[in-house]
């Protein structure tokens, strides 16, 4: 692995300034955030990267899919623009499927980070 990372990780901010990905992550135990930010940093500093870690959703949209103790899995969605890794949702997966309204949070946030991104050039 190169010392330098190939993507800057930021947290998806709302427009109230809330980090929903970061507030996520400090409601799961000590353990947990630890595999969860090990296998980020695996992204961050390997990107581009596939399956087992990572699957493309769609246009601009990605999972890092996470195995946690006691058989849990994890995921974070995330977007990728430029040099950033935008953390745009974090959740526990409870079915095979990833949920409607789990995605669907995330294409919003991604949407609006582009916007956001692009009003900055």
């Amino acid at each position: 692995m190169s010392n330098e990372p190939i993507l800057k990780v930021v947290f998806f901010q709302t427009e109230t300034g809330r980090e929903p990905v970061r507030e996520w992550l400090k409601s799961l135990d000590q353990d947990d955030r630890k595999i969860i930010g090990e296998d980020v940093k695996l992204v961050q500093f390997r990107w581009p990267m596939g399956m087992p870690l990572v699957r493309k959703m769609e246009s601009n949209l990605w999972e890092v899919r996470i195995r946690l103790s006691n058989r849990r899995i994890a995921r974070i969605l995330f977007t990728v623009r430029g040099n950033e890794m935008a953390l745009l949702h974090g959740f526990i997966k409870k079915s095979q499927k990833t949920p409607v309204n789990e995605l669907s949070l995330a294409r919003t946030r991604r949407d609006q980070w582009q916007r956001e991104w692009e009003s900055n050039e």
